[in-house]
């Protein structure tokens, strides 16, 4: 029974591991290329999850089919507000750029409680209730069909950024963006784009944040500290750290949920625990390097 317990603590924690890599994917990027801490990146996925949810609502889309109308949506708005709210303070003072993407954060959270107040929605589809059985191990469909998304979501993006061209100078960018410059890159807009890329993948993270979780006005910020902590535990700016910060985290909620008295109630506050463990053990995050 004990082995069981054990496998289905770890199917879980994988499942959900998935879902927090696409939402910390698109965190990392900007913080890889641009180096700014995007503070507005939940509100992206909260963004992203009303979009799935209203598309769902009113159109009878499946929210799964809807991840590339949400991808595309937040794409556009990735790129509005990078021209007029983030390029005019690229040259600040850390301290500003953080002030202004907090400051849109808030923004957008008190306009979804106008728009949709602060009820939780939720989407439930026809097979919302069916499970994958293997063997003592139940594997919930809607959260399988959501780690294979985040899955393909993970490896598009690995593809476009070591296949295609703008992915390629974006690595450059994200490396020396003065040498990039003095080789014909056009950083501008390489970081135009990559906000943009971030703010779609946060979109499309949240047409699978609409599947599992309920989609509510502070469901992005809830998100963006669990990234947060992902980006600790990975190192900053780092993809394959923020795909193995994802597994840690999602596995030691899943087995405290399990084998921690009260799990449950320890399981949401893990991450600041774990934060704090590797920000004195390991400040620059088990596989990253420090960021200047």
């Amino acid at each position: 029974m004990e082995w069981t317990d054990f496998l289905q603590s770890f199917a879980n924690g994988l499942l959900i591991a998935g879902l927090y890599a696409a939402v910390t994917l698109g965190l990392t990027l900007v913080l890889g290329v641009m180096g700014i801490v995007n503070f507005a990146h939940g509100e992206m996925v909260m963004l992203g999850a009303y979009n799935a949810f209203w598309v769902f609502t009113l159109l009878g889309v499946d929210p799964l089919l809807s991840i590339g109308l949400s991808g595309v949506l937040l794409f556009f708005v990735g790129l509005f507000l990078y021209r007029f709210t983030i390029r005019p303070i690229l040259n600040d003072p850390p301290l500003n750029q953080l002030l202004l993407t907090l400051g849109i954060s808030i923004f957008l959270q008190n306009l979804a409680m106008i728009l949709w107040k602060t009820d939780s929605r939720s989407i439930v589809t026809a097979y919302s209730g069916m499970s994958l059985s293997l063997g003592e191990v139940h594997v919930g469909m809607t959260r399988l069909l959501t780690f294979l998304l985040a899955v393909g979501l993970t490896f598009l993006l690995l593809l476009f950024l070591y296949r295609a061209r703008p992915g390629r100078a974006m690595r450059a960018v994200s490396e020396n963006n003065t040498a990039s410059w003095l080789i014909g890159i056009n950083v501008q807009k390489t970081y135009l784009l990559a906000f943009g890329v971030a703010c779609g993948l946060a979109g499309a993270a949240g047409a699978l944040v609409s599947t599992v979780m309920y989609t509510f006005p502070m469901v992005g910020f809830k998100l963006s500290l669990k990234a947060f902590c992902i980006l600790v535990l990975g190192g900053l700016g780092n993809i394959p750290g923020a795909l193995f910060g994802s597994l840690i985290l999602g596995l030691t909620e899943s087995f405290v949920g399990t084998y921690v008295p009260e799990g449950s109630g320890w399981a949401e506050g893990i991450s600041f625990i774990l934060i704090m463990i590797i920000l004195i053990l390991k400040p620059t995050g088990l596989v990253g390097t420090r960021r200047e």
